[in-house]
């Protein structure tokens, strides 16, 4: 048997599987859960989840295997996972291995056999907090005894971490567009490579003169890990850049683009994690589902005098989920348009940055 203890002591139990404990006697990360009902596999490697242990609510997980070139990206940086059941076996004609494989072969350790309902319910109940997955109990309660929440963060920002090294180009038949990769997921590359840009893509800490330099006809800024309040340098560099070049901002990119304008985000109890979210358009009354994965949110009281407008917003708490400028061309959602998993229906953003291109 293994544990999951939670930074006030709170403990769930279960069964080991994956790469367990192979280098380090604990494995650390703020406790999430997810409630989609498929899509573990681009879950498991979407870079938003960096330095977390996912909970899946979905009580079997795996049932699919994996299959390789689903991957949300090259590397997995989530630091565990808890599920209900675990699916043995490939499961799918087209998977590769099975998840259990996959696990073992990255060194991810999880655990199987824990009460999820119970534990989404604790984290909904008390919000989200950072814990531990250890093989004895007693390990777990020394931790707690030893470190404070605070003690175990990274000292280098998740999204430094998930960026790319360097900077590279995918080829396209029409205009450049600059990505600024703050832990992108590829089907964010791949819904703008199908609408023909050429893209180039940077690392996070990329300075606006270098981003100018390629010439491009727009800017995204993707989707990545941790606390948005932890990068005001990329804020900064975005700045300089909001009266200069169209910007389309997703996730990170959204709350990065609030700060750049002079907002302020801040800490959701348990956060938006699924892929039944729904939200509204402000101006048409429209209402789609959408995929989010986020523990942060834009200050909607923030805004006021910094030229953004929400464009969007949630039906179930009334968080921003999108901005747009009342002068410059710049839109930013806190949704997820590219899903992966999740609905497709919000692909349409897309068209509507390439309108703002045209224009």
């Amino acid at each position: 048997m293994a544990w999951l203890v939670l930074g006030d002591g709170k403990a769930f139990e279960g069964e080991a599987f994956g790469g367990w404990l192979e280098k380090e006697d604990e494995v650390r990360g703020e406790v999430v859960f997810n409630t989609s009902m498929c899509g573990y596999q681009e879950m498991i490697t979407d870079l938003s989840y960096a330095g977390q242990i996912l909970t899946f609510t979905h009580p079997q997980i795996g049932n699919y295997g994996w299959h390789q070139e689903e991957s949300e990206a090259s590397k997995v940086l989530l630091r565990g996972l808890i599920v209900r059941e675990l699916s043995e076996g490939e499961g799918s004609l087209h998977a590769d291995r099975s998840l259990e494989d996959f696990c073992k072969k990255q060194g991810i350790p999880g655990l199987k056999g824990v009460d999820t309902r119970a534990l989404t319910r604790y984290i909904r109940k008390n919000g989200t907090m950072p814990g531990v997955i250890v093989d004895q109990l007693q390990n777990g309660t020394d931790f707690w005894r030893q470190y404070t929440p605070e003690e175990i963060q990274p000292d280098l920002h998740w999204v430094y971490q998930a960026t790319v090294p360097e900077e590279f180009e995918i080829p396209g038949s029409g205009p450049v567009i600059a990505v600024l990769d703050l832990g992108a997921k590829r089907n964010i590359l791949r819904c703008l490579q199908r609408r023909g840009y050429r893209l180039h893509v940077f690392p996070a800490g990329t300075s606006a003169e270098e981003i100018l330099d390629i010439k491009p006809r727009g800017l995204v800024l993707s989707n990545g890990p941790g606390d948005p309040s932890g990068l005001p340098e990329i804020a900064e560099n975005m700045e300089k850049l909001i009266s200069r070049i169209p910007i389309l901002g997703i996730c990170m990119g959204h709350q990065i683009m609030a700060m750049a304008a002079g907002g302020t985000t801040y800490k959701l109890p348990f956060g938006h994690r699924g892929g039944n979210h729904p939200v509204q358009n402000k101006e048409t009354g429209k209402v789609t589902m959408t995929s989010q994965n986020h523990g942060y949110a834009v200050s909607e009281s923030s805004l006021k005098g910094t030229g953004l407008q929400v464009l969007y917003s949630n039906l179930n708490d009334g968080t921003v989920e999108g901005m747009k400028h009342e002068k410059y061309p710049v839109l930013t959602v806190q949704y997820h348009p590219e899903a992966a998993p999740g609905p497709e229906e919000n692909g349409e953003l897309f068209d509507t940055f390439a309108q703002m291109l045209g224009e």
